[in-house]
């Protein structure tokens, strides 16, 4: 047993401790990466090694300083898109090894950094590292997890985004007290303890299966039977069920090429299913909404927001780095409630929850700006605030927004359509912490006071057009984007199509529910293929099975391609007579099938 295959001696629930724990190290370094800025700025070596401010560590020129910290998006942008393009054609596996090699790269020549120039290119590398790394770990975790429990892994994954930015506070903490903060050492180990994370992926992730989604996408049918087995413990009717499903929906897909994008961001792209455009919109902007609720100036610019509560600069940075840490509470707090309230609602909570401290802190920032001899008695109350904003982020935007991306694309661009997200991502935390330190130089703590009504926003748009996607299979989101943006009309077409797919109850359920009808010759050919037709309209979520072997995706006469899950009696429009046109028998189009087999989920 070689190395790429020692996933096979785990037995199903290391397997999966494994693979968990991989995501982990690889959402640790996007974390980690995101809040090492925060310690780095504070370093007065720092300072005028990048030529940004004054020997005492005061920052003059906070355009500078924000861009150096904002570039790393703009190469995660790029990194998320070619990181997803790779993945659907080498896998996920190879994927986030060759993403590792740039962020260990990256890593390593920030630590040299030797002015801003340097800097300014070794992030650029550092963030097409993290942006493919950060675009399909969430991929691989939603393809190797079931329905019902899809959320919550994705959750705890996600907890290594708040323990990075947590290690990263908390090793600058300890740094700082090396010659009182202007070492050197303080800033460069910083930037080169990130290469560890890094290291450990390169050691570790091609020891794992690739996804068994990915798998079938590229005609490898039999591994991913036996991953999905292995990932599932058994193979079972409802394992058996995923797996036809999966094979189903995966049947003549092609990867897409990087011009595609481009096409579907302007809706032009109808190939790969309907709304694509709409789709990516979403994505990109969820992330930039999570951006925008004020998360990144809590998190990279802490130690300036308790510096203007009026607390020590020892202070600040233990309250920075408890600040963070906190965020690992909200995110299993998460875990437990983004698959049992679902998405939408974790979204509106938190956003209302998010307004309402946005607003308290900003009161009693201003109330301690119009009297400063209260800030001391007042900041305690402020901090209390951050505190609790960062737990309610944590718990629900903090997941839910990666996690979204993951599940609204078909399985053979959901790699690449993640990237959809990855970019609202590094665009919305890349703006933001390019004007935070122009607005709190300007406005200061009364920036607090344009998040909450940002928040106050973000409730209506999350009710009206995004779409609930807890508890329901990869495959059947499908139906939702099938009819208008608006959310109640994406739950009516999902009810009105749950006929074209498989519930949890009907994989339980067995044969029980199946009427079969058996057809004998070509005559019945013109009638199956005007059935077909009407089969073409709910896109791809629809084929015809053999029993007892599956047939889905397979060409069924000239309709190559249009057939992809069950034949269920609703696709008739209900009208048994529809169905009993195909009663004959023979093959169809060449398809040697001995019956056709329709399933109801009434």
């Amino acid at each position: 047993m070689g190395f790429t295959t020692a996933w096979k001696g785990l037995s199903p629930a290391k397997l999966n401790i494994a693979i968990q724990t991989f995501a982990l190290i690889s959402i640790f370094f996007e974390g980690y990466d995101q809040g090492v800025m925060g310690g780095v700025n504070a370093s007065p070596n720092y300072v005028t090694e990048v030529n940004i401010g004054t020997a005492d560590g005061t920052v003059t020129n906070t355009t500078k300083q924000g861009g150096i910290v904002s570039i790393y998006y703009l190469g995660a942008i790029v990194g998320c898109f070619v990181g997803g393009w790779a993945a659907d054609r080498i896998g996920r596996i190879n994927g986030l090894f060759f993403a590792a090699m740039f962020a260990l790269v990256g890593g390593a020549l920030q630590a040299a950094t030797q002015s801003a120039d340097f800097i300014l290119v070794a992030r650029v590398v550092t963030g097409l590292g993290t942006g493919a790394l950060t675009g399909i770990t969430p991929v691989l975790v939603s393809e190797v997890s079931s329905a019902e429990h899809r959320g919550g892994f994705l959750g705890y994954v996600f907890i290594a985004n708040y323990l990075g930015i947590s290690v990263a506070y908390w090793l600058d903490f300890g740094l700082s007290f090396v010659n009182n903060g202007y070492s050197a050492v303080r800033w460069r180990f910083l930037l080169a303890f990130q290469c560890l994370p890094a290291l450990l992926l390169l050691a570790g992730i091609k020891m794992l299966p690739d996804s068994p989604r990915y798998l079938a996408s590229v005609g490898r049918n039999e591994e991913a039977r036996e991953v999905l087995e292995h990932v599932r413990g058994n193979y079972g009717p409802a394992v058996e069920q995923e797996f036809n499903e999966i094979v189903a929906m995966a049947e003549d897909t092609k990867p897409a090429s990087p011009i595609e994008f481009i096409k579907i961001i302007l809706g032009l792209d109808k190939t790969k299913g309907a709304h694509l455009g709409r789709r990516a919109w979403l994505c990109i902007w969820l992330q930039i909404m999570a951006s925008w609720t004020g998360i990144t100036a809590v998190t990279a610019y802490s130690p300036v927001l308790l510096r203007q509560a009026g607390y020590s600069e020892i202070k600040q940075n233990g309250l920075a780095g408890g600040l963070n840490t906190i965020g690992i509470i909200g995110t299993i707090i998460s875990a437990q409630i983004v698959d049992r309230y679902g998405r939408r609602k974790c979204l509106m909570w938190g956003a209302a929850g998010l307004f309402a401290v946005n607003l308290i802190a900003a009161s009693l920032y201003e109330a301690s700006r119009a009297d400063p001899s209260k800030a001391a008695s007042i900041a305690p109350a402020a901090v209390t605030m951050l505190f609790l904003f960062n737990l309610i982020y944590a718990s629900t935007w903090g997941t839910v927004a990666f996690l979204i991306p993951t599940e609204i694309f078909p399985s053979r661009m959901r790699a690449q359509g993640n990237g959809f997200g990855i970019t609202g991502w590094a665009i919305g935390v890349g703006w933001t912490v390019l004007v935070n330190p122009i607005m709190f130089e300007n406005i200061q703590s009364r920036t607090y006071f344009l998040f909450a009504g940002l928040n106050f926003i973000w409730i209506g748009i999350v009710y009206l057009v995004y779409p609930e996607t807890a508890n329901r299979s990869l495959e059947s989101i499908e139906a939702m984007f099938t009819t208008s943006p608006f959310y109640w009309q994406m739950e009516k077409a999902y009810a009105e199509n749950k006929d074209l797919f498989i519930t949890k109850a009907e994989m339980e359920g067995g044969l029980e529910k199946q009427k079969q009808f058996e057809y004998s010759s070509h005559d019945e050919l013109p009638q199956i293929r005007k059935q077909i037709c009407k089969i073409k309209q709910y896109g791809p979520h629809t084929s015809i099975r053999g029993f007892g072997d599956w047939y889905a995706g397979e060409p069924v006469d000239d309709f190559t391609g249009d057939l992809a899950f069950l034949v269920y009696g609703g696709v008739f429009g209900g009208e048994e007579d529809h169905a009993d046109e195909l009663e004959g028998g023979g093959d169809v189009g060449g398809l040697e099938a001995e019956e056709v087999v329709f399933q109801s989920a009434r």
